[in-house]
């Protein structure tokens, strides 16, 4: 799937990070969202390789990266920790500015990331996401109902873990049917990396610790830029893409 790239290990300092790697030019990080790893951009990724330096890496805590210890405020696992994680990981490969386009949890730490590194990030997309305090402080039945991540895995441990580890391929089943455009665009050895991903318990934990935080720090640190005046100048919507959970 990734034929030409270069498969590396990076350690930041704080976690280890799967990272693939191909091309040649302006250099683009690629971030992926729940439940899926950076094999959501499989066939975007040797496309661009063609024009930029292309990086694709496994987020904290998911697929082949290393997941760090949490603790009680779940602040190891808020996106701003994700965030200085790439940032390091940049750094590490000679990067010292990039452009960085990101799904779902991927995009709330790209996001994250142009607001603590302004300095590192040129450009910056994210695809099918609001701010994370926006998506709380408007949250609503439809939210409840349709993206059940959000409330469910941020609940206390162990309740949401324990309903993870007995149920990795109905969950990744019900995103990439219910949230994807089509079970097809899914080859099953994609899936099943899907699926493998969300049967260690250690990533079980870091995934919902994730989603502890984006209900707690991450919303407080969307709510301390906005008062100090800190935001990304928004761009028009783009159509939604098929690999989305």
């Amino acid at each position: 799937m990734f034929r030409d790239f270069q498969t590396i290990e990076i350690d930041t300092g704080e976690a280890v990070l799967f990272t693939r790697r191909a091309g040649n030019g302006p250099a683009l990080l690629l971030l992926h969202g729940f439940p899926q790893t950076h094999l959501m951009w499989r066939d975007v990724a040797p496309q661009l390789a063609g024009r930029f330096t292309v990086i694709c890496a496994d987020l904290r805590g998911y697929g082949a990266s290393s997941c760090p210890p949490s603790d009680s405020a779940h602040a190891p696992y808020a996106k701003r920790a994700m965030a200085a994680d790439m940032t390091a990981l940049m750094s590490k490969l000679g990067f010292g500015r990039f452009m960085v386009a990101g799904h779902d949890r991927g995009g709330r730490v790209a996001y994250r990331m142009a607001l603590d590194h302004p300095d590192r990030v040129e450009k910056l997309a994210v695809l099918d996401i609001v701010a994370t305090a926006d998506a709380w402080d408007r949250a609503d039945a439809r939210l409840a109902q349709g993206y059940w991540p959000w409330s469910l895995l941020a609940q206390p441990e162990p309740l949401p873990e324990l309903m993870l580890r007995g149920s990795a391929e109905a969950v990744v089943d019900n995103a990439l049917q219910g949230w994807g455009s089509s079970p097809s665009a899914f080859p099953p050895d994609v899936r099943q990396a899907y699926v493998d991903a969300l049967r260690d318990p250690a990533h079980i934990h870091a995934i919902c610790e994730e989603y502890r935080a984006a209900a707690t720090l991450d919303r407080e640190h969307d709510h301390a830029d906005w008062a100090a005046g800190r935001r990304r100048r928004r761009s028009p919507p783009r159509p939604r893409g098929s690999d989305r959970p």
